[in-house]
């Protein structure tokens, strides 16, 4: 079985006189749906994007499924599938040849492609949709379509940065099935979120992060039960005085 576990030490990363992420240290271990979690501008998309290989760190070690960050990107990026933040496709082409022109960058057979495409999309509840031009979609599509395009090569660890984003009620709560279908396969899924319900319901453990720094980790249980709090929101404003959505 391929080692799918996540390992920060010390990751420091800077741009100019602002530290996005400060000192991040944690482990994600092989299987686990971890999250994330924190206001925006908190280093979450930061931190996503350095286990990624799309920013390189000012500082510090990361292992992404055994493979040390600095020095094996390329064997990194074969494991891994990546659901941006913000929307990564091509508007004039549709959904269906989105997902499929990503398919073809990873080398997938054409056969395999249509099969892991239908899976997917049926999911999604997107079959009818996939034949729009993605440019046409509205913001709850975009990130559906953006998911299907992140998972069809069948990677073993997800990083899922804010999927639920412009959803209604009824798509995030089936997005959450589909996050937790991933995890019953074993997949390691690294979610962020600042919705606080989306990280109760769906992750076996939180980070929570401001300002760069991660300031708490556990389950969400523990994690109230540790500050006497009704949930996540209450645990982040005991910490730092404030709500994560402020």
């Amino acid at each position: 079985m391929k080692e799918n576990g996540i390992k920060l030490q010390n990751i420091v990363k800077k741009f100019d006189d602002i530290t996005a992420v400060d000192d991040l240290s944690f482990e994600v271990e092989a299987g686990e749906l971890f999250g994330l979690l924190g206001p925006n501008g908190a280093g979450k998309t930061t931190t996503i994007k350095i286990l990624t290989g799309l920013l390189k760190p000012t500082s510090g070690e990361a292992k992404v499924g055994g493979y040390d960050l600095k020095k094996s990107i390329g064997k990194i990026k074969e494991m891994i599938g990546v659901c941006p933040q913000e929307p990564a496709f091509y508007p004039y082409l549709t959904g269906r040849e989105n997902v499929e022109l990503f398919g073809n960058l990873h080398g997938m057979s054409k056969t395999k492609i249509k099969e892991r495409a239908e899976e997917l999309l049926a999911k999604v509840g997107l079959v009818e949709g996939a034949t729009r031009k993605a440019g046409k979609y509205s913001g709850g599509m975009v990130r559906r379509i953006s998911l299907v395009m992140a998972l069809i090569n069948d990677p073993d660890i997800a990083f899922l940065d804010e999927p639920t984003v412009a959803m209604d009620v009824q798509s995030r709560r089936a997005t959450w099935d589909f996050i937790r279908d991933l995890k019953t396969q074993g997949k390691t899924v690294v979610l962020t979120t600042h919705y606080i319900e989306e990280a109760e319901m769906l992750c076996d453990r939180v980070g929570i992060i401001d300002r760069g720094k991660l300031i708490a980790l556990n389950t969400p249980k523990a994690l109230m039960a540790e500050y006497d709090a009704k949930d996540l929101e209450d645990v982040f404003i005991k910490i730092t005085g404030r709500k994560i959505r402020e």
